[in-house]
Order: structure tokens, then C-alpha cells, then sequence
């Protein structure tokens, strides 16, 4: 950004410094996803500056190493990945993070975040400033996400701070009785899961969405809340374009993830591909309520 700049030395050695006798903070590490973990550690380690550092989220598998460290060593990094699933499109499966989003959220001590919009970015990385014996993985998309104002205007920022809130209730889309079913989503399938509940209330089925931005901080929450959000007996389906091994462990009735390498196509062309359209959501979820008959 225009307040970072790139960090110089000239021939001497010494930090070249801009007119108002700044220097630079921005460090261009080039295709080196390890080196750049491992000094953003040793920087905390050193102390005053908070470290940042941002690649595509599938070369998080370059820097394991150093973000396991830093997780050890209970030091504050910020570890900003983007193109965070098959949304990347014609870059292929080499680059479609399939499997790291639910490694990352392995690893202990180490705050995973997967925010839907702008509001859910802000609190993720203001908790990720607030970490001070823990590093951070924010898991962002590659494309343009709708602002979620409209489906929540009474957000409360300190529950998205607990990773996961319930974000649309049936009467949001005019059903007036109790959930019959809970979608819980991440990132960009967040919209994808309020167009589903749209769908399903034009067939009278009452579904709540739950936006879960952070599963490692929602894990840490007490009973209470968790079954405030995540309410006993009724079925609850996960949408993530990711593997759906995390997700049974909240009791999901079905999960709309992908267990395989993604494909070359446009994004769109994948999303119906696997299955991430609001149709397949909301007949996932009548399947769920036809088989508990």
C-alpha cells in the first residue's frame, strides 16, 4: 500500500529513507513463502513491530514449518493468504486450495480466520492484533464479495469475534417460525448459503444461517453460547469449498465440501461443477429434513 514503503538499503548498508526521512517497511520477498514465515518470526521475536506477510493460500504449505514455530513459540504473526479455494478458476488444482484451511485450523495455537465481507475481515484481523501469544492465518477470497449489511444490519461485532454468530434468522426472510435447519458457512460461501435460505423460504422451510468465520475461536467458547448459536435438535448442514472432514464434528446432518483436487475452468463454470450453488444448498438441505421424517 501507498503507507508501506518498500523497504531499501543503499551501498553502505543503511536504510534508505524517503523525504520526510522515513524508511521503508515493505519487504519484497519474491517466490519465497518459507524465508518470508521464518523472518516474520524472528522479527517478533525481536519485538516492536507486528509482522504481515501475504502469498496464495495453497504455498501455506512452503511456510508449515515457520508457522508451526510460531505457534510453538507463541509469537504474534499475521499470515495474510489469499485465493482461498476453486474460486481461483484457470490457475488449476495446483493452485485451488482444497485441504489447507482445514490443515492450518490443525495446528495448536494457531487462530484461523475465513471472513464472508469487509466487517468480518476488519474483526479478524483486529482479534489477530489482539493475539499477543499467538499467531494468525487469515484465509481470504480472490473474488469480490458482497457486503452482508443488508442481510444483517444489527451485527454485533463482538460475536463475530467469537468466531462464529447467527447472521439471518427465518423471519430475516419472512418465515415467521423456528428454524427447521441451520446452514453454517464460511467465506464466500456465506452468500451462497443466505441465497439458499431465500429459496428454502419460498417453500415455507424456516433455516437459520450461521456464519462461522473462525472455527478455532468458536471452539474455545463456552457451552452457552455455542447452543445459543448452534441450537439442540435441530440439523444443521456445513458449506465450505474445502474438505468436509472438520465439519462433523458439529454434529452436520450433511456437509457441501469438496474431497477432491479442484479443476481449469472459470470460476463459475467449477462452482456448479462441485456443486456450491444455491440450489444444491437448499436441496442438500431438504434431503437432510426428508430423511429425519
Amino acid at each position: 500500500t501507498k503507507s508501506t514503503p518498500n523497504l531499501r538499503f543503499d551501498a553502505a548498508g543503511a536504510v534508505v529513507k524517503n523525504e520526510a526521512g522515513v524508511g521503508g517497511r515493505h519487504i519484497n520477498y519474491g517466490v519465497r513463502e518459507f524465508g518470508m514465515a521464518a523472518i516474520m518470526n524472528g522479527v517478533a521475536l525481536h519485538g516492536g513491530f507486528i509482522p504481515y506477510g501475504g502469498t496464495f493460500l495453497t504455498f501455506s504449505d512452503y511456510s508449515r514449518n515457520a508457522i508451526r514455530m510460531a505457534a510453538l513459540m507463541k509469537q504474534r504473526v499475521i499470515h495474510v493468504f489469499t485465493h482461498d479455494s476453486i474460486g481461483l478458476g484457470e490457475d488449476g488444482p495446483t493452485h485451488q486450495s482444497i485441504e489447507h484451511v482445514a490443515s492450518l485450523r490443525l495446528i495448536p495455537n494457531l487462530d484461523v480466520w475465513r471472513p464472508a465481507d469487509t466487517v468480518e475481515t476488519a474483526v479478524a484481523w483486529s482479534v489477530a492484533l489482539s493475539n499477543r501469544t499467538k499467531p494468525t492465518a487469515l484465509a481470504l477470497s480472490r473474488q469480490n464479495l458482497q457486503h452482508l449489511s443488508a442481510a444483517a444490519p444489527k451485527r454485533v461485532l463482538g460475536d463475530i469475534s467469537r468466531g462464529a454468530y447467527v447472521l439471518s434468522e427465518p423471519a430475516d426472510v419472512g418465515i415467521k417460525k423456528k428454524p427447521q435447519a441451520v446452514i453454517i458457512a464460511t467465506g464466500s460461501e456465506v452468500q451462497l448459503a443466505l441465497k439458499a435460505q431465500r429459496l428454502l423460504a419460498d417453500k415455507k422451510i424456516a433455516v437459520r444461517v450461521v456464519s462461522m468465520p473462525s472455527t478455532t475461536t468458536f471452539d474455545r467458547e463456552d457451552a452457552k453460547y455455542k447452543s445459543s448459536v448452534l441450537p439442540a435438535g435441530v440439523p444443521r448442514v456445513a458449506v465450505e469449498m474445502g474438505t468436509t472432514d472438520g465439519w462433523w464434528k458439529y454434529g452436520c446432518a450433511a456437509v457441501v465440501g469438496i474431497d477432491t483436487y479442484g479443476e481449469s475452468a472459470p470460476a463459475p463454470v467449477l462452482f456448479k461443477h462441485f456443486g456450491f450453488t444455491e440450489e444444491n444448498v437448499a436441496d442438500t438441505v431438504r434431503a437432510v429434513l426428508q430423511r429425519q421424517r
